[in-house]
């Protein structure tokens, strides 16, 4: 019995002697914990690196490094400069690309382990050096080939060989209670054990396949994408796509302003309406009615408007033309007399003046009676600008005091505000529209009246007034002498989430970029204050923020 048990026991060491051979010996092996930048799984093996003034980074792209440099604080491409490389084969200068990139020969690429790097870089009259570490493209995807075994595969190698080991024992013990050979068993599991092994160790063969796959997930790996901790990575390639722009926050007093609702109205002093005195029936001038948009000067004849007469008014002009034409032949024949009396003295020359007189008088009532039936109102442009508005048709009735035509002058146009305080910008005010254009203004009045328990404050465009009109509504921003500290950056730095939170993106690393959640004000029609969720000193998105927003 001791005997068969001694046996037994040799076998089990024999057994643990060749797990332990064929267990893989360096299940720790390679494990390099130096940190390096987060990037997306599955892109090129890259490195960066940053100062003050520069941030670089550079990928590798088979036997060669694509380099990007930009503006540490503005993430503005850097082109024409010159770029110094020390690298394992000596220093190299970098070439310029047709793209604002720069292309260093890496031939030490194809070597395993980190490569220690120094740039030199010259632009613009400045000189920085800048060290970076890249790890080469053959040992970031040799743990991902098949004649490597990755730290799953390991852990279930050591898996199965314990469960084949258990099973090697409870033979070993079974044989034993038997009183049995153990030796014939011990052998067959042990050849089992190493037809395993032997598997393991050749199947797999298609590392040419598996190596494409690798070569596939890498060149997926260089687009934007969100990452598992919710940093943002955006390849510097992407980045002058959406042509991202950053700038560093600085804390700063501004002053507080008033944000008001608002719409354009035309300056009452270059601004007119043309009407009809009198109601009557409209014709065009010789040139046509003026169309919309037609500039005209003041004092142009724009229409005519032709007053009705009715049947019981034409009879009483009839009437009267005749007693007018009746007094007429009397004071004629009158005259006549006189004038043949007056040289002989028989009448005084004052009675024919008087008798001439008023032949003259009862001429002119005959014909204004005649002109009235005949001519119409002019209607004419009381100040010079262009037809804002006017529908005037041949032919159309038109009431008295209706409005035919609205002349604007567009190169003057004001603003009206509703306030619901009483405001007196003494630092001027802006208007932003709904598309992002910002007007200056100045400040003309505030009325005293209330208008839908508003008050009403008029500013005057200044500048370039290019696509505004007349009635259309837009934000005025009027400073006030109320100061509020913050920092002040562009309106497209905000993102606004579907909770309605606002949030900038920080600039964390040459390619991350980190939302942060902020409470902001109103400062200006270009700005806003970030009262709170952003420190000072850091990089904030100032144009491209939306797009950003959209990466998944």
């Amino acid at each position: 019995m001791l005997s068969y048990f001694g046996r037994a026991l040799r076998a089990l060491a024999a057994v643990a002697a060749l797990c332990a051979a064929i267990a893989p010996a360096s299940a720790h092996e390679g494990h390099d914990h130096g940190e390096q930048p987060a990037v997306s799984a599955g892109a090129l093996p890259r490195g960066e690196a940053d100062s003050n003034a520069f941030e670089i980074v550079a990928v590798a792209r088979g036997d060669h490094l694509e380099i990007h440099l930009d503006r540490f604080a503005t993430n503005e491409p850097v082109t024409g400069a010159v770029l110094e490389v020390e690298t394992p084969d000596g220093s190299v200068k970098a070439t310029e690309n047709t793209d604002g990139t720069y292309r260093l020969p890496a031939p030490w690429l194809a070597k395993n382990g980190r490569t220690e790097l120094i740039f030199t870089v010259t632009a613009g009259g400045a000189a920085d050096i800048l060290p970076m570490t890249i790890q080469t493209a053959r040992e970031t995807a040799q743990s991902a080939l098949p004649g490597q075994a990755t730290h799953g595969e390991r852990i279930g190698q050591t898996s199965i060989l314990l469960a084949l080991g258990g099973l090697v024992a409870g033979a070993l013990l079974t044989a034993v209670a038997l009183r049995g050979r153990p030796a014939a068993a011990t052998i067959a599991i042990l050849a089992a054990l190493t037809g395993v092994r032997e598997t393991k160790a050749h199947e797999g063969h298609g590392h040419e396949e598996d190596k494409a796959q690798v070569a596939i997930s890498a060149v997926s790996g260089e687009r934007a994408q969100r990452l598992p901790d919710g940093t943002v990575f955006v390849p510097k390639t992407v980045q002058r796509i959406f042509a991202l722009r950053t700038l560093v926050a600085e804390q700063a007093k501004h002053r507080k302003v008033t944000e008001l609702p608002g719409r354009i109205i035309p300056d009452p002093n270059a601004s007119g309406y043309v009407q009809s005195a009198v109601g009557g029936r409209l014709s065009a001038p010789p040139e046509g009615f003026p169309r919309l948009g037609t500039r005209v000067k003041q004092g142009d004849i724009l229409g005519y408007v032709t007053p009705p007469i009715q049947a019981i008014d034409i009879s009483d002009m009839r009437q009267r033309q005749g007693e007018l034409d009746q007094q007429i032949s009397i004071v004629e024949r009158r005259f006549a007399r006189y004038e043949q009396l007056a040289p002989s003295g028989a009448i005084s020359r004052t009675q024919l003046e008087d008798t001439r007189l008023e032949l003259e008088g009862l001429r002119e009532r005959r014909a204004s009676i005649e002109k009235s039936r005949r001519e119409p109102e002019p209607l004419i442009a009381p100040v010079a600008g262009v037809i804002a508005e006017g529908s005037a048709v041949a032919g159309q009735i038109v009431q008295p005091s209706s409005v035919v035509f609205n002349i604007i002058d567009p190169a003057r146009l004001w603003v009206e505000a509703l306030s619901f305080e009483t405001v007196e910008p003494s630092q001027g005010a802006r208007a932003s529209t709904y598309t992002g254009r910002n007007y200056d203004l100045i400040y003309r009045g505030t009325g005293f009246a209330d208008r839908s328990q508003s008050v009403p404050v008029h500013f005057a465009v200044t500048g370039d007034t290019a696509g505004l009109r007349a009635g259309q509504f837009l934000t005025v921003l009027a400073a006030t002498d109320e100061t509020k500290e913050g920092l002040a950056v562009p309106r497209s730095s905000v993102v606004r989430g579907s909770n309605g939170q606002d949030f900038v993106y920080e600039h964390v690393a040459p390619e991350r970029f980190v939302a942060r959640s902020v409470r902001t004000e109103p400062l200006d029609g270009d700005r806003v204050l970030i009262v709170s969720g952003f420190s000072p000193g850091k990089r904030v998105v100032s144009q491209g923020a939306d797009l950003l927003d959209h990466v998944r």
